[in-house]
């Protein structure tokens, strides 16, 4: 449903991204993961032509995504990271002025969508907490039940009550075989909802992965407590030691890590599969 070609975007000389490839598939939650800074809005932004490319290509349901192609927009729904809206408006003005952009009836899905985001109509915007106002973007995203879903920093705001009601809402919208392509910092969110997950680092993208497989084809973790610490002569990255005990990472076979370690004195030895916090920290040490 989203298919991104050699995406590159510089700020005058600053990158923003780099020669990114990627696919979403249609019905899955992708997860797009990075810290601040990494180059997920930047691709958010190109992808909903808010900025202009330097050079690659956006398709959207294996249509180009032209900016004048109003039917195409017609099937997304976009939360930006920051939320910008009339502050003069009521909520209810700021969502009929919203509904007038669609020709259908969306009433219903409104009123439930402000029902289940315990979110009051007659307030003015800028009387709004920041939390408020995410849940009103949410509404706005979400009334006009789009196939595609672009998000990004969707939580940002939301007290852990709210995360949870959007945590549930993303998988419902699944079930209905829409397409989500999520931006987030948050490990959880990713554990949460996501089938896949793409890594992004100082504007590229570095792994794509089934998140359930994610921690799995990289590395272990290993600790080993030993009186020959210092006969280990094969390449890891230290996590914590001292001349008793270790604990490293080994990317490679296991079979091949017990050969390795068969001539040294064993006391005591772990070897855990990474968890995706680890695998995070992995690509960005």
């Amino acid at each position: 449903m989203i298919k991104i070609n050699k995406l590159t975007k510089y700020y005058d000389k600053t990158l923003g991204v780099k020669d990114l490839s990627l696919e979403v598939k249609k019905g899955e939650v992708f997860g797009f993961i990075g810290p601040n800074g990494a180059g997920k809005s930047t691709t958010i932004r190109c992808i909903m032509n808010l900025i202009n490319k330097n050079e690659g290509e956006v398709f959207i349901d294996n249509e180009i995504n032209d900016p004048s192609n109003i039917l195409l927009k017609s099937k997304i729904g976009y939360l930006p990271s920051e939320i910008n809206l009339y502050d003069d408006m009521t909520v209810k003005e700021m969502i009929n002025y919203s509904k007038s952009f669609y020709n259908k009836d969306l009433n219903k899905r409104i009123k439930y969508l402000l029902s289940r985001f315990k979110l009051e109509g007659n307030k003015k915007i800028k009387e709004l907490s920041y939390g408020n106002l995410k849940k009103l973007a949410i509404v706005i995203t979400f009334m006009h039940d789009p196939e595609i879903l672009i998000l990004d920093e969707a939580t940002n705001g939301l007290d852990p009550l709210m995360q949870n009601e959007f945590y549930e809402l993303i998988k419902e919208e699944k079930k209905k075989g829409k397409t989500v392509f999520i931006s987030t910092h948050n490990l959880s969110e990713i554990k949460k909802i996501c089938d896949r997950v793409g890594i992004i680092r100082k504007g590229k993208l570095i792994k794509v992965s089934d998140v359930s497989l994610l921690s799995k084809d990289l590395f272990s973790i290993v600790y080993i407590e030993s009186d020959e610490i210092n006969k280990i002569n094969f390449k890891y990255n230290i996590i914590e030691s001292n001349n008793k005990s270790i604990k490293f990472i080994y990317s490679g076979e296991v079979n091949e890590l017990l050969k390795k370690l068969s001539k040294i004195n064993i006391k005591r030895i772990t070897i855990e599969e990474p968890s995706v916090e680890d695998v995070f920290k992995h690509y960005y040490k």
